[in-house]
């Protein structure tokens, strides 16, 4: 394991502690004072100066961790990342966990429910045209197509900007093509050979998202002896493969894949551990609106009973600097997030 840092002691304000003693987190709303310390040794907590002695690796850190994250701006959209976002999931398939079958073969409502995730305040739409669920059948490249072209073209027509959840290159390409703006890819362009081509021609924002097993789904469960440091490395590792082939780091974005070959207790500790992931030096992405590990922890409620672990969840990212929040409950979320925001803007206010 390579060493890491993760933000802790966060501060309300940064008012009167001018001394360089707190830090402001990727650009956002969150200042912290101190870092945990993960390296072969153990765990530790430093003040932020006493990392100097750390060396190298820790100064790149830290200067990823606290620099901003430069916009992305998608065709006439564009998304800065100085406060949490929110990304309205909208399947348009018959077998997606949540919400599978409610758009299939319906573009015009499935635009509409776009449209309306937008008008709730969502800062785009994902749209996907595949499961990824654990189990979930493979969909032909034509039929997936097939399935996200109409409802793309007409959410784009109207000003939106759409990020394509898919794994296939010429999914990609076809969203692109009809208006959408990000490629968002659970397999960290690692699922089809074509894809890290498509992205880098296209020059679009990519999402990366971790799993176990990208070749096969997603879903192979691995032990593991420190998932935060063990994602984390994997992560760093994909991004710098991909900033090789011509994709700018500044472009790309990162997911610690909530719910993709982890068991609950690895889950619950990405989810503590998400601030150490800003040292990856692009904006965050957390899924885990609506996933298992909410049932897990409350009861085993159904997927469509899970709306309160949904907002609970959003707001832990909030809190650890998440820029994303992909989210099926858009309007719950952005109300959740505007309440935070107010306490926060009061705290800075001194």
């Amino acid at each position: 394991m390579t060493l890491y840092l993760r933000p802790v002691r966060f501060v309300d304000t940064p008012v009167g502690l001018d001394d360089g003693s707190v830090v402001r987190l990727a650009g956002g709303m969150q200042w912290f004072a101190a870092y945990e310390v993960v390296d072969g040794t153990g765990r530790r907590t430093l003040g932020i100066a006493d990392t100097v002695a750390l060396g190298d690796r820790a100064a790149l850190l830290h200067a990823r961790i606290t620099a901003p994250r430069a916009p992305w701006t998608c065709g006439a959209r564009t998304l800065r990342f100085d406060q949490p976002l929110v990304a309205g999931i909208l399947n348009v398939t018959p077998d997606s966990f949540s919400d599978g079958g409610r758009h299939v073969d319906d573009p015009a409502g499935a635009t509409a429910a776009g449209v309306g995730m937008l008008a709730a305040g969502a800062a785009l739409v994902d749209l996907g045209g595949e499961s990824t669920r654990p189990g979930a059948a493979a969909v032909w490249e034509g039929d997936e197509i097939a399935r996200i072209v109409p409802a793309i073209e007409r959410l784009a027509a109207g000003g939106a900007l759409v990020s394509i959840d898919t794994r296939k290159a010429g999914v990609m390409a076809a969203a692109l093509a009809a208006g959408a703006g990000i490629v968002n890819d659970v397999s960290a362009l690692l699922w089809d050979d074509r894809a890290l081509d498509v992205v880098a021609q296209a020059g679009c924002p990519v999402v990366l998202m971790h799993s176990p097993d990208p070749k096969g789904g997603g879903h192979g469960r691995v032990a593991y002896a420190d998932v935060v440091g063990e994602v984390f490395d994997w992560l760093e590792a994909r991004i710098d493969a991909v900033v090789a082939a011509g994709i700018g780091r500044a472009r790309i974005m990162v997911d610690p894949g909530i719910g993709f070959g982890k068991s609950l207790a690895d889950n619950l500790a990405l989810v503590n551990g998400l601030a150490a992931f800003h040292g990856l030096g692009c904006p965050i992405m957390l899924g885990a609106s609506r996933k298992r590990m909410i049932g897990a922890l409350a009861g085993e409620a159904a997927v469509d009973a899970r709306l309160g672990g949904s907002i609970a969840l959003a707001l832990k990212g909030a809190e650890a600097g998440v820029q994303m929040l992909r989210v099926h409950d858009v309007a719950e979320t952005v109300q959740a997030l505007k309440v935070w925001r107010g306490w926060r803007d009061r705290a800075l206010a001194g």
